[in-house]
């Protein structure tokens, strides 16, 4: 490699390259799972909450090898990831049709679910059973909203999660190239999952619920994870739903997707172009995912 580049937002230059090359060769019964936490542990790289980032090592050995500076050992099996087999528990709830207008349901009760943890098992519950996208767990940095009415019926789910890998006109608007994203893209994240219960059916409420939590997001992402966050996107099916709600809570139309997951770093998967959204948090977001 002739220079250092930024990858899974870690500085990587000969030196560093050089160290797992050798971490390889003095270890070469390592599986890939091992080897992730192993260079975690010697590089002390965690999140905020101290956890291991070995997803976040383990992409990065993935993108090593696929630029023919590191060679991997061979897949020996799946994962150990709890997530990828929980199973969602149905709770009961109440499904009477809730209609009216908008100021018959106020004040609206908007919970942080990592500050209400009890509410969880109904959240996941409501999510898995009605969002057309489905659900079963988050991964990563997230955070998850509950809203309930005055009578503290529940109303609408709202997940933020891990921003797109890439895409081209958010990262045009921001003026990132793929350096400056690799380095930034925590401090932005996705409206993955907004559901308003098909039992509720009020005008404008979807809108409102999106402005109350935008207002607060910035702050609950600092509280839990003792970082920044600049940025919101959204990408909106548009052979299901029109986008009316983010557009009247005043988030910024930029195009559509190229037709690729949000995760997609190698452009194997398609899928149906999106509308891409986004709500700046503060109006010098940009200097801030540009330092």
């Amino acid at each position: 490699m002739d220079r250092a580049c930024v990858i899974q937002g870690r500085v990587m230059g000969r030196i560093e390259v050089d160290y797992v090359r050798q971490l390889l060769s003095e270890n070469p019964h390592f599986s890939r799972y091992k080897l992730s936490r192993v260079l975690c542990e010697l590089w002390n790289w965690r999140d905020p909450n101290g956890q291991l980032k070995d997803m976040a090592a383990r992409t990065l050995l993935l993108k090593l090898e696929e630029r023919g500076w590191i060679g991997l050992p061979a897949k020996c099996c799946a994962s150990p990831n709890r997530m990828r087999h929980k199973r969602v528990h149905p709770v009961d709830h109440a499904t009477d049709s809730i209609q009216g207008r908008l100021n018959e349901l106020a004040p609206l009760e908007v919970r942080e679910l990592s500050q209400w943890p009890d509410d969880l098992p109904l959240y996941e519950s409501l999510l898995h059973q009605y969002h057309y996208l489905n659900y079963t767990s988050a991964v990563g940095l997230n955070l998850k909203y509950l809203v309930r009415d005055h009578r503290g019926r529940p109303l609408s789910c709202l997940l933020f999660g891990s921003a797109a890998w890439q895409c081209a006109v958010r990262d045009q608007f921001i003026g990132w190239r793929a350096p400056e994203r690799e380095a930034h893209l925590q401090q932005i994240t996705n409206n993955t999952r907004f559901l308003i219960l098909p039992w509720v059916q009020v005008p404008h409420l979807a809108s409102h619920i999106l402005s109350l939590v935008l207002k607060r997001l910035r702050h609950d992402w600092q509280s839990k994870y003792a970082r920044p966050l600049h940025l919101v996107e959204a990408f909106v099916d548009t052979s299901r739903f029109q986008g009316s709600c983010y557009r009247a809570a005043n988030w910024m139309y930029l195009g559509q997707t190229s037709g690729r997951t949000r995760q997609d770093r190698w452009s194997r998967m398609s899928v149906p172009p999106k509308e891409v959204l986004v709500y700046p948090l503060h109006k010098n977001f940009r200097r801030d995912l540009r330092p």
